[in-house]
């Protein structure tokens, strides 16, 4: 089956999936599966985790990531996170840094928290990278020291979406696509990156924007023989967030939704012979 109506279960990390028919669809070199209601098979990481990419141990040093966690902190909120640009947008040397109020510059992968501090289920946040109805591709450069968020590049050109994302996109922080573990059902290892999100609340979110969301489901995009998971979430803020708490009712209610989300991610490769 493609979709199952069910709640996702605890977004706790690691955890795999409960076992769910898949449907393949191979087409060149990406394949797709179905839209799968439970939470990916990826690891919690942070500063320190010596297999995470970007980031080193602590005792090593305190380079790829700020000296404090606040993932370990209480009381978390986005108002304490700040960005500041480097460079000219459209322009390879652009990085947007991140920093805590007090702290530094920190990590955006690493040191914001992944759960909220009431721990509400299946609300986590979100860094945004991509507002919607935008086509730059920007992500956060998991190689790089702080881990800055900047424009994609590829073929030595910096990289455009052939037409724009109807969502706001971004990644759940402290999340991890481990490169070294199977999926089960899948198949396929990880794609050595966080986890990306697919926000589809009616707000557009700003570049580097923290923002609470609620988890609905999950989608499986096989792309070069690599697993590469869409959390589909709806701002909490957002009037949405109090229609729907899973895909059940996302496909009940607004039905277009979840095809957009599915059609869009099958074809956006298309016009580069994909």
């Amino acid at each position: 089956r493609a979709f199952v109506a069910r709640r996702p279960p605890s977004f706790a990390l690691p955890h795999r999936p409960a076992d769910r028919g898949a449907m393949r669809v191979p087409r060149g070199s990406q394949a797709w599966a179905a839209l799968i209601l439970a939470v990916p098979l990826v690891r919690a990481v942070r500063k320190g985790a010596e297999e995470a990419p970007g980031g080193e141990p602590k005792d090593a040093a305190s380079e790829a990531a700020g000296e404090d966690h606040l993932g370990d902190m209480p009381g978390f909120s986005p108002d304490t996170i700040t960005t500041m640009v480097v460079g000219h947008l459209g322009r390879p040397e652009y990085r947007r840094f991140f920093s805590a109020d007090d702290r530094g510059t920190i990590s955006p992968w690493h040191d914001i928290p992944l759960h909220t501090e009431d721990g509400t289920p299946n609300e986590k946040w979100m860094v945004a990278e991509i507002p919607k109805m935008t086509s730059a591709k920007f992500e956060i450069h998991t190689e790089e020291r702080y881990n800055p968020m900047a424009q994609d590049i590829k073929n030595g050109n910096l990289r455009h979406y052939h037409q724009p994302i109807f969502w706001n996109y971004g990644f759940l922080p402290q999340t991890w696509e481990d490169p070294h573990e199977v999926h089960p059902q899948l198949k396929v290892k990880g794609d050595n990156d966080p986890l990306d999100v697919v926000e589809i609340g009616h707000a557009t979110h700003k570049q580097g924007q923290v923002v609470r969301v609620k988890v609905l489901g999950a989608l499986a995009m096989i792309d070069h023989g690599e697993l590469d998971w869409k959390i589909i979430a709806v701002d909490t803020a957002d009037p949405l967030a109090k229609e729907v708490d899973d895909i059940g009712d996302l496909e009940r209610l607004h039905p277009h939704v979840i095809s957009g989300i599915r059609e869009w991610f099958r074809w956006y490769k298309a016009p580069d012979g994909k």
